[in-house]
């Protein structure tokens, strides 16, 4: 007799849900922290050679084909570091858990943060410890150094700056955390390209610290390439379990390519930051709206109905982040990707229309 799904399948993950991604189809598409620019023509036409040439017959190389050397130089990533690729950051929090998870496990994190770090403690069947932030979105530093005393955990994850809510928290924070953690300290750097400090000038010097990143906001998010900078040891542990052929071809070559017009990449960036302070001063001279400090790629505020106004931005034609629900912490607060100066223009419009 065939066994039934409810018999196959673990009973965590019959109750839960798949990660939900909108249809952004037809809408100004501010929902999901992307690089609004296209690469200029020139350089898609001469990306189109690159990748025309690329031997799709053949697995790609396993180490990266010259790619973490260029990471590494592209990034200032000390000599004294290594690095592991995953496809996407997602992957690289996948494989840390892995290598990591036993009987005893125990992954810690801050929330509201990235939901895949208690994902991937709940699909390797490892304890999650969520440590809440302070209602200004700060780390409450005494709560968390007596969270890692208390549970003395494997990994501690933490956002810097944090998704999904924005601020960058204090350097010393940070290190006060990586000095008290016993286990690995994983600083994700998604944001780094919008941000004011990066931990990646300790990365291979302090052993238990690997630091995390992205391509994807700098405006990769299609080729879904992360990596992560560590101690060689530790970096040599999560090649263990990472798939041989984990980053294609294609993505290899583009991200090749990418990295050689990298002031491109960094000139969006700097236009990005622009329009993120542009519109953070205009939201906070609506008396109905807090808008929280970012150094991402976004802005999160708390209105008095998240989802009144979600609704009204939507049937405008605009797509953004409802983070009501998600959270106590996040109680009607939306998050609204920093867009280029046409996008954010509506989405002023329509945010001043909404409430006047």
């Amino acid at each position: 007799m065939k066994m039934s799904i409810q018999q196959l399948f673990r009973p965590d993950v019959l109750a839960m849900q798949a990660y939900h991604v909108a249809d952004a189809s037809g809408y100004i598409k501010l929902d999901a922290m992307e690089n609004p620019y296209h690469l200029p023509q020139a350089l898609r036409q001469e990306l189109g050679q690159v990748l025309a040439e690329v031997a799709l017959n053949r697995y790609p190389d396993p180490h990266g084909d010259g790619l973490k050397e260029q990471l590494k130089a592209a990034f200032g990533i000390p000599d004294a570091a290594a690095v592991v690729l995953g496809n996407g950051s997602d992957e690289i929090i996948t494989l840390i858990t892995q290598a990591v998870a036993a009987a005893d496990t125990v992954v810690l994190a801050l929330e509201p943060s990235f939901v895949m770090y208690r994902l991937n403690a709940q699909f390797s069947r490892v304890r999650y410890v969520g440590v809440p932030l302070k209602t200004d979105f700060g780390i409450d530093l005494p709560a968390t150094l007596a969270a890692i005393r208390e549970h003395r955990p494997a990994v501690v994850f933490l956002s810097y700056p944090n998704n999904p809510t924005g601020p960058r928290f204090a350097r010393e924070e940070v290190q006060a955390v990586l000095d008290a953690a016993p286990g690995l300290v994983v600083v994700d750097e998604a944001y780094q390209a919008f941000a004011d400090d990066s931990f990646m000038d300790l990365a291979g010097s302090q052993p238990h610290l690997i630091v995390m990143r992205t391509l994807s906001k700098l405006g990769l998010a299609g080729l879904r390439l992360g990596y992560a900078a560590g101690h060689p040891e530790v970096i040599a542990q999560l090649d263990k379990v990472r798939p041989p052929y984990n980053i294609n071809v294609l993505s290899q070559a583009a991200a090749k390519f990418a990295l050689r017009h990298l002031d491109v990449f960094a000139a969006q960036a700097a236009e990005l930051r622009s329009e993120r302070s542009r519109l953070a001063a205009n939201l906070a001279s609506l008396p109905q709206l807090t808008v929280y400090p970012s150094e991402a790629n976004f802005l999160t505020i708390r209105v008095p109905d998240a989802l009144a106004l979600f609704a009204y931005l939507k049937a405008e034609g605009i797509l953004i982040k409802n983070l009501h629900g998600y959270h106590p912490l996040l109680d009607n607060c939306l998050r609204l990707t920093v867009g280029s100066p046409d996008e954010n223009g509506a989405l002023l419009a329509a945010i001043h229309a909404y409430f006047a």
